[in-house]
């Protein structure tokens, strides 16, 4: 049952719990801001961020706005209505500097070393190769850049297992809900 609810390593949610949780995401954001959330991920003017498992776009206005008009911001899931979402969300804001991207699995269609700041808010719970998952982040993403992972619906030991045993990231800085890490230098 906690597997349907929470979508412990399931990877791709079917569609209906992908539109139940839109619904609830609205309603949570309502009384949650992201702002002071997303403000504490050090996310600059010219700054390229990923925002993996970008779900219905929850933090891309803010990031957007954030990252500004000399930055980017590629909003990445594997899920074509999360897709869909981010971009009616680009359409209704007007956000020029926004990027959709459909992932392949594990695979992403964005260069190497080019983001800035990686966060993967509420989703790596979901991920059942943790190590290809990671690697692939870190492939992404430059040298001293950052990454912003959050522990969803899994313990805070299980989280930091899965970021040491990949090999590709050092644990910088914990907070009471996400991690901050700096790639490992191959």
């Amino acid at each position: 049952m906690r597997n349907c609810l929470f979508g412990n390593e399931v990877e791709r949610m079917p569609d209906s719990v992908f539109w139940i949780m839109k619904q609830m995401f609205k309603i949570f954001y309502l009384f949650k801001p992201v702002d002071k959330y997303i403000a504490r991920f050090g996310i600059k003017q010219g700054d390229i961020v990923v925002d993996y498992g970008c779900g219905p776009g929850a933090f891309i206005q803010k990031a957007s706005l954030l990252a500004g008009e000399n930055g980017t911001v590629y909003a990445v899931d594997l899920h074509e209505m999360a897709i869909s979402a981010v971009n009616e969300l680009i359409k209704k804001k007007n956000l020029k500097n926004v990027k959709p991207v459909l992932a392949d699995g594990n695979r992403v269609a964005i260069s190497d070393k080019i983001a800035d700041i990686v966060y993967a808010i509420d989703m790596f719970h979901m991920v059942k190769e943790s190590d290809v998952f990671l690697k692939e982040i870190h492939r992404i993403i430059k040298n001293e850049g950052i990454l912003i992972i959050e522990d969803g619906h899994q313990p805070r030991k299980l989280t930091k297992d899965k970021i040491i045993r990949s090999g590709c990231w050092n644990i910088v800085e914990e907070q009471k809900r996400f991690l901050k890490c700096n790639p490992v230098k191959h």
